[in-house]
C-alpha cells in the first residue's frame, strides 16, 4: 500500500553509547540536521527516550528509493556530512537503519 508515492522516508534508531546522550543531542541539532538539510533531505522527525539512551529520528527525500539511495550516496561522500563528523568521538553503540512506509494518510484521524 502507498499512501505518500511522493518521498520515500527512512527511519532510523540509535542506541547511544552510555553517558553520551546530552552532547549526542547538541551535535545532531549542530551538524547533523544542517548537513542532511543541505544535502537534500528533509528531517520528519527526531525523537529521544533518555532513560532507554535510544534516539529515533527519520529523514525523507522527493521521490522513490532508488532516487533516496542516489542523494544517500550523495550525501555519504559529502563534504558537509565528513565536517559534520570531522573530530566527534563514537556516540552510536548500534544502529537500526530501514526505509519505511506510511500505514495511516498524514494528517488522518482515527475513529475514537
Amino acid at each position: 500500500m502507498s499512501i505518500d508515492a511522493e518521498k520515500t522516508v527512512q527511519l532510523r534508531r540509535y542506541e547511544l553509547v552510555e553517558g553520551v546522550f546530552d552532547e549526542f543531542v547538541e551535535w545532531f541539532q549542530a551538524r547533523i540536521v544542517p548537513a542532511r538539510e543541505a544535502e537534500g533531505f528533509a528531517v520528519e522527525f527526531a525523537y529521544a527516550d533518555r532513560e532507554a539512551g535510544e534516539f529515533v529520528w527519520a529523514v525523507s527525500v522527493a521521490g522513490d528509493a532508488a532516487t533516496f539511495a542516489a542523494v544517500e550516496e550523495a550525501y555519504l561522500a559529502s563534504d558537509s556530512r565528513a565536517a559534520a563528523f570531522a573530530d566527534q568521538p563514537k556516540r552510536v553503540a548500534a544502529s537500526h537503519v530501514r526505509l519505511i512506509e506510511p500505514v495511516v494518510p498524514a494528517g488522518a484521524r482515527t475513529a475514537r
